[in-house]
């Protein structure tokens, strides 16, 4: 075969594999296109308050970042740079810890939550209490065109909310939450079918999930019995759960 029709013959077949890998991936970037996958980020308690207590909480300030984080990292692996990761943080919570920061965890705590923002490429989105929640659900992007495929939270919680600040403005209890009575604001067909509704804080799975469920028609796996961010040390861990997943 002469040297010119095998040049042609190769970008031929480039140009067709070209072609193919377009055709097949355009379903694809469609269908994340029309989706979003929310994490949700609760804040940490203070360290004045917990640290004389027999288990006290939140040592590290990081608990619900780093694990939002290994989350985020997971959904950007599974779904590609083109899919929509938001990150609603609770930011009144860690600017107050970042105010009463111990001496062996100063660090510019939002300089290092936008640093995630920054790395994987998501939407930082901040909150100030639970009725910021149920409006970005509702009506953070069009929800005719973009559902949610994924809502996750990392925080506190017990089994009737999700706690935002516990032991964190005032001492074992909490000033900003998002509470099972008023799950029923959050509005209907805002999730697609296949969507994946989970709460990594404690309790949830009690009563809370089957009040999503009402509310919103999609079930919300919780844990039934606390979880457990001390798995945290292991790179790659999510929180563990001592009893078990319900919902």
């Amino acid at each position: 075969m002469p040297a010119r029709t095998r040049d042609f013959t190769r970008v031929n077949r480039s140009f067709v594999l070209a072609l193919l890998l377009a055709v097949f991936a355009a379903p694809a970037l469609r269908a994340q296109a029309d989706r979003e996958y929310i994490i949700l980020t609760g804040g940490p308690s203070l360290i004045e308050w917990e640290k004389f207590k027999a288990a006290p909480h939140d040592r590290f300030w990081g608990n619900f970042v780093r694990a939002s984080r290994v989350r985020i990292e997971q959904l950007r692996k599974q779904y590609g740079p083109t899919a929509r990761i938001t990150w609603l943080v609770y930011r009144p919570g860690y600017v107050r810890r970042a105010q009463h920061m111990q001496q062996q965890d100063q660090t510019d705590v939002l300089a290092n939550i936008a640093s995630v923002r920054d790395k994987y490429g998501l939407r930082l989105v901040w909150i100030n209490g639970g009725g910021d929640v149920i409006n970005y659900l509702n009506a953070g992007l069009p929800r005719d065109q973009i559902k949610i495929a994924d809502f996750e939270f990392f925080g506190h919680s017990n089994s009737r909310c999700f706690m935002f600040d516990y032991s964190n403005e005032i001492d074992s209890g909490s000033k900003a939450w998002l509470h099972q009575d008023d799950l029923k604001q959050i509005h209907r067909g805002l999730f697609t079918r296949d969507a994946l509704v989970k709460s990594w804080g404690c309790h949830t799975g009690e009563t809370m999930s089957a009040y999503w469920k009402r509310a919103t028609g999609k079930k919300m796996i919780g844990a039934i019995g606390k979880t457990d961010y001390s798995v945290l040390i292991v790179p790659g861990a999510l929180p563990a759960v001592n009893g078990r997943w319900g919902g």
